[in-house]
């Protein structure tokens, strides 16, 4: 099958396309979910709540005590 010079560009124009919705895409779910956490942060807040569920149990063992 010969492409013409406007298949061509039909297609160069598609493709140009569909690299913008990606890239538009992409931003506006970044945007909206934020970048996340890494992993200093999220190691972080698992201690603390590590740190919670402890101090809960030994407040727990604490009133069963009594």
């Amino acid at each position: 099958m010969a492409e013409t010079p406007s298949h061509k560009r039909q297609v160069v124009g598609s493709l140009i396309a569909a690299i913008l919705l990606v890239v538009v895409t992409v931003a506006l779910v970044t945007a909206k979910i934020g970048p996340g956490l890494d992993s200093t942060e999220l190691r972080e807040k698992e201690e603390r709540q590590e740190e919670r569920l402890e101090q809960r149990e030994e407040r727990l063992q604490e009133r069963q005590e009594d």
